[in-house]
């Protein structure tokens, strides 16, 4: 069974950090590109970023850059983000996002179809 299971969120005061966790079953992990996409409470779903399949290309949301990092491990199968210096407003459920790309792009979009696997998120609350 293909699935995408994250973790690593939780209660975290403003200028703290967390590192979430997306491991990955079922699918040739190198020919994925993959996202992280979170949505915040009362919003819609905000890309925030994207490592093609083999790890070459990175990309990130002008609004998180310089403050997380976007990494994946083939070996284990799993997509990271190391999140850090959070803001109150980045309380949101964090979504990892999958899209079967072996052209070394990525997806830097929020659209649901524009992905072929979805997690079920992890809660991020920042709170003071």
């Amino acid at each position: 069974e293909v699935q995408l299971v994250e973790s690593g969120g939780g209660l975290v005061q403003p200028g703290g950090s967390l590192r979430l966790v997306c491991e990955t079953s079922g699918l040739t992990f190198r020919n994925y590109a993959m996202s992280w996409v979170r949505q915040a409470p009362g919003k819609e779903l905000e890309w925030v970023s994207g490592i093609s399949g083999g790890g070459m290309f990175i990309y990130y949301a002008d609004s998180v850059k310089g403050r997380f990092t976007i990494f994946r491990d083939s070996a284990k199968s799993t997509l990271y983000l190391q999140l850090n210096s959070l803001k109150s407003e980045e309380t949101a459920m964090y979504y990892c996002a999958a899209k079967r790309k072996t052209d070394g792009t990525v997806v830097r979009t929020a659209t649901h179809f524009d992905y072929d696997l979805w997690g079920r998120g992890t809660q991020v609350t920042v709170y003071s």
